[in-house]
């Protein structure tokens, strides 16, 4: 039986001199204590180099991924006539079995050996020392571990995202400096400012004039068109600007120095983005533009986990504080994030951005899987996608068009198919034939309504007899309560009377006392 072991320096075939110590697993370990005893279970019979770096990349990644290598092949092929093979990969064994009909074996007491011939290396295998082996392995881990991550200088994402930052920064510094370039030469100039609005040909104009007086003298026509080259020659004559001293002009002529510079160089920076997003995300690149996809992927931190998310993230990346402030609320919830900057959605009219930015998003997510996973560099799946988004943005607009079309004040309206009416264009109205069945209907509602009638005659007197009774009643309580009242004065002059009396009687009894007393 032989013994196929696989080192950072090459392959190994390895003769077991005793094969019963397969069977004791527990005592291998005992019989690797040293080299002599190790000698005494296996032996070497055959090592072969690898060349470079290279050739041990190649063979170390084929035994991960369970391949058979070329060189390993050819080196079993050579030295395992007729011999069982004992292995550490029981896919690797079957695929040798296959392919060149060696017998292999894999078992646990395989792997105690093998795991004692690397503590026994140096010993083993004459011309190998420790000191060597360690280097080649810690170099062959880092290869490998380059390899199974498919590391490539042009699929890294960290430049976009670095670019993309920078990119923002500089745009801010440049509208900071341009604005400080205009306030402080406009004291010296202040009608320029509205002569020339651009900000990066300010600050050019300034480093090229210097002083206002020197305007009449220059040719601004690489800077200026002549209309404003004109104006602004016109207006430094009149100019109400105070003077500066030459110390002045010379720090904001080293100022708009800085803003050139820094123009050129975002411009620069730009390029490159443009060219860096051509090489790692073509097709999302293709659909939405290089700084609204660089920005995608910064924010999502790279290409991968961009990839990992479903449409509808994709589709409000970037408004995460107004869709939890919608939650919060129990409002309606952003319908776009960072892709409203897309010139897809640009285009399309106020009312169908929310249903484009659903579709783009949707086939946003399904190019960053291919730009993430695919190994094509070429944007096939973003070109068709962008067709799609594009044909469905023709049919929004379409439909748009057609309601806002309407129907003309003089067209007369569309009139309703009629089947009973076609091929009598004659006739003004439908024909209808006789139906029993109605006049049978009607009848019944007749007497229906004459019953009702009769009922109602018979209610008619009744009620009369009944309001004639009560118009009775109410006569007499009128008639009562004006008695009443027509006897309530007569009882009171009748008390008044009765009082008179009383008073008259003392008195006519006074004087006939006094009668009596003459």
């Amino acid at each position: 039986m032989l013994l196929l072991f696989e080192s950072p320096a090459g392959f190994a075939l390895f003769k077991v001199l005793n094969e019963k110590c397969l069977k004791e697993v527990e005592d291998i370990q005992k019989d690797f204590l040293d080299g002599d005893s190790a000698k005494k279970v296996v032996k070497l019979k055959k090592f072969v180099k690898f060349e470079n770096t290279a050739e041990a990349l190649g063979a170390a990644a084929a035994m991960v991924d369970s391949k058979l290598d070329k060189k390993l092949k050819k080196f079993l092929k050579k030295h395992c006539e007729d011999e069982t093979l004992a292995i550490a990969d029981p896919k690797l064994g079957n695929l040798v079995k296959e392919k060149l009909g060696i017998p292999c074996v894999h078992s646990s007491g395989v792997m105690e050996l093998l795991r004692g011939v690397r503590q026994q290396l140096a010993e083993l295998a004459s011309g190998l020392a420790a000191s060597d082996v360690a280097p080649m392995a810690l170099g062959l881990s880092h290869s490998l571990s380059r390899y199974k991550l498919k590391f490539s200088p042009d699929k890294v994402d960290t430049m976009i995202v670095q670019a993309i930052g920078l990119l923002d920064d500089l745009d801010k510094e440049l509208n900071t400096y341009a604005m400080r370039v205009r306030e402080w030469y406009g004291w010296h100039f202040p009608e320029m400012t509205k002569i020339v609005t651009d900000n990066i040909a300010y600050a050019k104009v300034v480093k090229f004039m210097g002083m206002r007086e020197n305007a009449a003298d220059k040719d601004f026509s690489e800077i200026l068109a002549e209309e404003a080259e004109q104006e602004l020659k016109d207006a430094a004559v009149v100019s109400m600007g105070t003077d500066v001293s030459d110390e002045d002009m010379q720090y904001i002529a080293n100022l708009a120095d800085q803003v050139i510079a820094l123009s050129e160089y975002r411009a620069q920076l730009s390029d490159y983005l443009r060219s860096r997003m051509q090489a790692i995300a073509p097709n999302l690149t293709v659909l939405v533009g290089e700084l609204v996809g660089a920005r995608l992927i910064a924010h999502a931190g790279s290409l991968m986990s961009l990839a990992k998310y479903p449409a509808s993230t994709l589709q409000i990346l970037g408004a995460e504080k107004a869709l939890f402030r919608a939650l919060k609320t129990k409002r309606e919830t952003p319908k776009y994030g960072l892709i409203y900057h897309a010139s897809l959605i640009g285009q399309s009219a106020p009312k169908f951005k929310g249903k484009m930015s659903r579709v783009l998003a949707a086939k946003c997510a399904l190019s960053c899987r291919v730009d993430a996973l695919g190994d094509s560099s070429e944007a096939t799946i973003g070109i068709e996608n962008r067709a799609t988004v594009e044909a469905r943005l023709r049919q929004l607009e379409g439909k748009m068009l057609a309601g806002a079309a309407g129907k003309g004040k003089g067209t007369p309206a569309k009139e309703v198919y009629d089947k009973a009416r076609a091929g009598t264009a004659a006739l003004a109205t439908t024909p209808k034939a006789y139906n029993a069945d109605a006049d049978v209907q009607m009848e019944k509602k007749k007497k229906k309504k004459a019953e009702s009638d009769s009922e109602d005659e018979e209610e008619e007197p009744v009620k009369e007899k009944k309001k004639k009774k009560e118009d009775k009643e109410e006569k007499k309580k009128k008639k009562k309560d004006k008695d009443e009242d027509e006897e309530a004065p007569k009882s009171e002059k009748k008390k008044k009377r009765k009082a008179e009396e009383d008073e008259e009687e003392p008195k006519a009894e006074k004087k006939k006392k006094k009668k009596s007393k003459e």
